[in-house]
């Protein structure tokens, strides 16, 4: 019935579907093995992609030749750049989408692939033959054969609903968990644990009064996720809207306290410290009297909203009690109540850098599986794992983003080093080169890298190229180009900027905070004939790294010399106890972890600097 498929994708969620749509189009023949085909990349929680360091993720994610960023543009009815009040570093781009145009364009684009086939059905085991996975067992007691199986269970695996006092098995609402997986993961020597999130309330948006909201609207000049030209900006937006809770909302929450499956002991698993329940921000931050709630549609055409803030798991008529006591809500009608779910999620430090696990050769974890929270989180993980497991079965180099390189690069250092005892989120704080790694540079970074993968296409590389050329261009020409005095000092005086004393380049000019490159264009008729040759993208790039230059060159060296000690190899079966000199946990972290490189080793949570150095000295470095 079944032919042996090069690589099985288990889940069709965001990890999923980039697993299965990368390792396709580099020419894996990939079989996505799915409980349900009508849920493919459901957006479980939130109806929106990207934010503050997601954003920055999905830009990679095109730019390497994923899938997610063009279809997050084809399905958004909003798109916002956040932080445009600080640093281009924390600028991050934002879409809100249509739930349903989201999981109908990844389906489309998972079916257009010939590559890909779909299987409806629970997988409950793996076929592992020498500690190599060679295929998948499903809940028919069918054996489809394979050469690499990534798993992407999300919140399946032994999932359990919890709201109030109430709980039953399932890993969404209305669909059942996954049995079988985790069980024989850890028979085979693998460590386990639980982790928990929520998901609020879903209300009728035709019962709410927006008049008593503040309106959110999108940019004026909307931007979007894909570099490419396959997707365009929208002429027309959704607004989402702000409102607050109350004393009397956190009142009437409180009476259902003492039934929360999170006060009263019956979830054991840790929620995300970043995306707490309303319920556990009452108890945390109890000098609040308020807390913001924001109002999303769920789509064009639908009138389910998403009340984001109001992550729950109190009995539903707490719930509703309390959301008619929000101002705009006095007439809610609720759809579905909020839920937190408990899952298995397995300790991701074992992993290889490539996703495969230690434990069994060709098998891979991406998502939330590997105790990650949020869909951007588990795309690049599904995109990375992909890639992975076709280099792998075709005798491929690994493919291994560094810190320096990609916030996905980040993300799975962070992972597989450190480990994670709480869901993991990305954050801009997390990575030391955010400078070079700007939301808005990732195709100059990683273009390349995807095109020699075959993911990212010749296209894309063409155009990247003309970037570049331009930006170039553009540099040198404000670098020669200077002004007089004579000719800018009045306007530079209406601008409340120092008047000048002699020529100086526009490069120059533009390096003060208070001037822009679009300000410098109105100094004089020559400046803006000067500069209309180039589009706005590519004055934007100029304009960083000149305002920038300094801080990018001192992370570019940074980074270089962080690679001068990654280059250094640590022998795979190296034998840490002969070392004597090694403190007790950084023994014990070094051992479990096997780091490949000194500099992995470094960053080893439980690793002192001091260790480091007794490694370096008996690897003679």
């Amino acid at each position: 019935m079944f032919q042996e498929y090069d690589v099985i994708v288990v889940g069709g969620g965001h990890a999923g579907c980039e697993a299965a749509y990368c390792a396709a189009k580099m020419g894996s023949k990939v079989l996505l093995a799915t409980m349900n085909m009508n849920t493919i990349a459901q957006m479980s929680c939130n109806p929106a992609m990207g934010g503050v360091a997601k954003g920055q993720i999905v830009r990679e994610i095109d730019a390497l030749g994923g899938m997610s960023g063009i279809v997050s543009d084809k399905s958004m009815i909003q798109f916002r750049m956040l932080n445009m009040s600080k640093g281009p570093a924390m600028w991050s781009p934002r879409t809100q989408n249509d739930r349903m145009r989201f999981a109908e364009e990844w389906r489309l684009a998972l079916e257009r692939n010939p590559n890909v086939d779909f299987w409806q059905e629970m997988v409950t085991g793996l076929v592992v033959k020498n500690n190599k996975v060679t295929g998948i067992q499903t809940s028919l007691g069918l054996e489809i054969g394979a050469k690499a199986v990534v798993l992407t269970n999300g919140t399946f695996l032994n999932g359990l609903i919890h709201i109030g006092e109430k709980q039953f098995g399932g890993g969404r609402a209305g669909e059942r968990s996954a049995k079988g997986i985790t069980e024989q993961l850890v028979s085979l020597g693998f460590e386990s644990g639980r982790m928990k999130t929520g998901t609020p309330p879903r209300v009728d948006g035709r019962s709410l009064d927006y008049s008593k909201m503040t309106e959110q609207e999108g940019d004026v000049n909307p931007g979007k996720f894909s570099f490419s030209d396959e997707t365009k900006p929208l002429t027309q937006q959704r607004s989402c809207y702000i409102t607050y809770t109350s004393e009397e909302v956190h009142d009437t929450l409180r009476k259902g306290f003492d039934r929360s499956p999170m006060f009263n002991g019956r979830i054991q698993g840790l929620g995300p410290r970043y995306c707490p329940s309303i319920e556990d921000k009452i108890n945390r931050f109890a000098e609040r009297n308020r807390h913001q709630i924001f109002v999303e549609p769920e789509g064009w055409d639908t009138v389910e909203v998403y009340v984001n803030g109001f992550s729950t798991s109190l009995p539903e008529d707490i719930q509703y009690e309390a959301l008619k006591k929000i101002e705009g809500f006095e007439n809610v009608k609720m759809f579905r109540p909020g839920y937190a779910i408990e899952y298995d999620f397995f300790q991701p430090t074992q992993l290889k850098n490539t996703l495969e696990t230690k434990g069994v050769d060709n098998l891979y974890f991406a998502g939330q599986i590997n105790g990650t929270t949020g869909y951007e989180e588990a795309a690049c993980q599904g995109l990375m794992a992909g890639i992975n497991a076709h280099n792998k079965i075709n005798d491929k180099e690994p493919f291994i983003l560094s810190r320096d390189e990609a916030y996905i690069g980040v993300l799975i250092d962070d992972l597989i080093n450190k480990g994670t005892e709480e869901p993991y989120r990305m954050f801009t704080s997390r990575a030391e080169f955010r400078i070079l790694l700007r939301q808005d540079n990732a195709d100059l970074r990683l273009t390349d890298i995807g095109y020699n993968l075959g993911l990212a296409d010749e296209k894309r590389v063409e155009e990247v190229n003309k970037k570049r050329t331009d930006l170039k261009h553009l540099l040198n020409d404000l670098n020669q180009k200077k002004v007089t005095p004579k000719e800018v000092n009045e306007v530079l005086t209406d601008m409340n900027s120092a008047s000048l004393k002699e020529k100086q380049s526009l490069s120059q000019l533009i390096k003060r905070p208070e001037l822009s490159i679009k300000k410098v264009k109105e100094l004089t008729p020559v400046t803006n004939e000067y500069l209309d040759k180039y589009n706005d993208i590519i004055l934007e790039q100029a304009e960083i790294q000149i305002k920038y230059d300094h801080y990018i060159n001192k992370e570019k060296q940074m980074a270089e010399k962080m690679k001068n000690i990654e280059t250094h190899r640590i022998p795979s079966a190296f034998d840490y106890d002969k070392l004597s000199a090694l403190s007790a946990e950084g023994r014990e972290k070094l051992k479990k972890i096997s780091p490949e490189t000194i500099g992995q080793a470094s960053r080893i949570s439980g690793v002192s600097p001091s260790d480091i150095s007794i490694l370096m000295v008996y690897l003679g470095k």
